[in-house]
């Protein structure tokens, strides 16, 4: 990834009408470097999974706060394995209970981020996972 910008896509899956939050995350990541192409609310899992593929994202950032956090993160996470781009970074936060959080972990969904979550912490999370990434050893 050496030399190239970080290309992230952003988006609200489901029926969550709030995106204060994803917008000020969107900018921030812009601010560290980053490209963003932010989708919108009310985004299903396959367009996010398309554009993702089209803009040829290295990153998925999701942001749930509606409570189906299980049915987006895993039916995006599924969709990037069946189009081949499981090797790119699922994460992103919203209203995840830690029980939740752990399963998501293991279905292969990075690091997820709560309210309040430190935006630059989260900047470093995705350029460190790229740099590992680039070096060839990225986990999630």
């Amino acid at each position: 990834m050496s030399g190239k910008k970080i290309k992230v896509v952003l988006a609200k899956p489901g029926l969550d009408g709030h995106d204060r939050g994803v917008k000020v995350i969107a900018r921030s990541l812009v601010e560290h470097g980053m490209e963003v192409v932010y989708l919108g609310l009310q985004q299903t899992p396959e367009a996010i999974v398309n554009a993702a593929i089209e803009e040829d994202a290295d990153v998925i950032g999701l942001s749930v706060l509606s409570g189906s956090h299980m049915t987006q993160f895993k039916r995006v996470r599924e969709l990037m394995l069946e189009h081949g781009i499981g090797d790119r970074l699922l994460t992103g936060g919203g209203i995840i209970p830690d029980k939740d959080r752990d399963r998501l972990v293991e279905l292969g969904i990075g690091r997820l981020f709560g309210p309040g979550a430190d935006i630059d912490e989260i900047a470093n999370y995705i350029k460190e996972w790229a740099e590992s990434r680039s070096a060839g050893t990225a986990e999630t």
